[in-house]
Formats: C-alpha cells, structure tokens, sequence
C-alpha cells in the first residue's frame, strides 16, 4: 500500500481519468470494481444528469469512486452542491484556481485532488490544501498545458518541489509506463486514452475504433489562443489548419469550434466534423477491452517489467 492507494483505500495506484462524453457512472464503476479508482466526468454531464450518474455509479460499486471537475464549466455551483448531497467523498478538480472549491469540499469532508501540468500550478494546489495533485504531461489527449511540458519532465520536477502525494497522467496505457511514471517519483497513475478504448466507456463505437486504429503522429495539439487540445487528425482538425494559415482572430477560432464539437465526435461519432480527443499514447492501444482487462494486464505488465529491471546488471 502507498500513499494514493491508502489515500483512496483502493487496491491498485491506477486512477481512470474524468474524461467528457466518455466516463460515465458504467465505466467509473467497473474500474473501481476492479481495483482501481473510477472517475465520473462531469464536463459534459447537466447537474442532474450528473446526479443520476452519481446515484447509479453507487448502485454499481461498494468501492471508492469520485468525480471530476473541470471548474471552467457552467453551473459549477450547483455541481458542487449536487456532488456533497450525493455523498461523493473524492473530488478531482481542473481547468481553475483550486483555491475557490478546497475549502468547501474538505469542510464536507471531501478528499481533493487537483490537476496540474506545471511545477507552478502543482505549488499552488498544495498552498490551496489539496490531498494530492495529478501532474498532466503535454502527451495527454483532451484539453492540456500551454507550457508543453512532457509526462517525463513533469513528474520529477513536480516531485521535487511538493510534499504531498503525486499521480501521472499523459501517456500512460500500459504497466511499463506506470513503472516509468513511479521510478520517477509518482505515487499512481492517472490513465485516460486506454480506458476510452474500453467496453464500459460511454465513446461511440466509431470513436473507440478510430482510437485503435490511430498511430504515431496522428494527434496534434491545436486551438492555443482558446483552450489547447490534443486532437487526432481528421477533417476537422484539418479545418482548423487552413484557419490558421490565414492569421485567424480569436472570434474566428471560435466560430469555426462551434459548439458541442467534442459531443459530435467522441459521443455521437462523427469522425469528419466531430472534435476527437485523445493522447499521443493512443498508437499502442490495439484493441477494446474491458475495463477490469485493462486494469489486470496493466498490473501483469508492470509487475513483469518491474522483474526486468532489478535482472539488469551494468
């Protein structure tokens, strides 16, 4: 047991991350089942569709799950008031100043966890009085840090600099990343692109297939001047380039987003004009799996490669 596994009582230090249109109270149930904790994904949920989730996801599990925040979103208020009259005792929060929601989720006995992608922002989280921080590399798929800074720089800089516990995310599907991820000074791992591919997440079919079927070099991070976010390249990520080679202003951008960009392309499954989200680790996901699969071979995998490495004799 470790400081995250102990912190969250669950069995293995692999947290699924709060992705929208993709993590609903199916997946985070079955990964909590399975060991790990999983995370409902408020961004693209209304407050009572969140609430519904809540409520299933408790018929669905005995075990520890939370739910994630991304503060940015609209009726944070009534999110916030939903996720205490539920009972959720875990709370990741992103996208916002994690001084504006601490207190009042750990006056209502709330373990909070905030997601950061700089030694800066991981600083403040700890001053704000979070449990514990999840440090994003600029690998990872969805919404993500100017700064581009790499899973594998992040981490021990991050580790470095703060006292309380420190989970990875960005680029992590597999046992060997964990293992990576832990030498460098991670307490657990965050993994969010794997679990999209899985049976229990809330993607559209075509999406899941296009996740597998992605290599090396089909995502790319875009749309800087509004939110950057990592896409696979498909007709709307090419959109977006052409825009940009004409100097476009933030307005302009922004028309050409639209809305609900994300909800057409990774729920509804419109791989042309839908917004697809998804990690540079994508080119080693090879098929759909469940999510106590994914979590078994994860541990085999790690395990296996943790033997690997105390054999090796320089």
């Amino acid at each position: 047991m470790n400081r995250i596994t102990k912190l969250f009582n669950i069995k293995y230090p692999i947290i699924q991350a709060g992705m929208i249109w993709v993590s609903g109270h199916k997946l985070a149930s079955a990964v909590s089942n399975a060991g790990g904790l999983g995370l409902i994904g408020a961004g693209s949920m209304y407050p009572e569709v969140l609430r519904e989730h809540i409520q299933k996801c408790k018929k669905e599990t005995s075990k520890p799950f939370g739910v994630n925040v991304p503060m940015l979103y609209p009726n944070i208020e009534e999110i916030m008031k939903i996720i205490v009259e539920e009972g959720v005792k875990i709370v990741f929060t992103s996208a916002g100043n994690p001084k504006t929601w601490t207190p009042y989720l750990k006056e209502n006995g709330i373990t909070v966890v905030h997601v950061v992608s700089s030694t800066v922002f991981a600083l403040k989280a700890q001053n704000a009085g979070v449990d514990a921080i999840v440090a994003e590399g600029f690998e990872a798929g969805g919404h993500n840090g100017r700064d581009e800074t790499t899973t594998f720089t992040l981490i021990p800089m991050v580790k470095e600099q703060i006292e309380i516990p420190v989970i990875a995310a960005g680029g992590i599907a597999n046992g060997r990343g964990m293992l990576a991820a832990m030498v460098l000074g991670a307490d657990a791992v965050q993994v969010g692109s794997r679990f999209a591919a899985s049976m229990e997440s809330s993607a559209h079919e075509n999406f899941k297939n296009t996740i597998i079927e992605t290599k090396e070099g089909d995502t790319q991070l875009t749309l800087k001047e509004l939110a950057p976010v990592r896409l696979i390249k498909n007709k709307f990520f090419q959109d977006v380039q052409n825009l940009y080679e004409k100097c476009p202003t933030k307005d302009e951008l922004v028309t050409l987003l639209g809305r609900a960009r994300a909800k057409r392309g990774m729920f509804e499954g419109d791989l042309i004009e839908g917004e697809l989200e998804i990690g540079q680790i994508a080119g080693l996901i090879h098929e759909v799996k469940s999510a106590e699969g994914i979590i078994l071979e994860m541990m085999a995998d790690y395990n296996t490669a943790r033997k690997e490495v105390v054999d090796l004799d320089f």
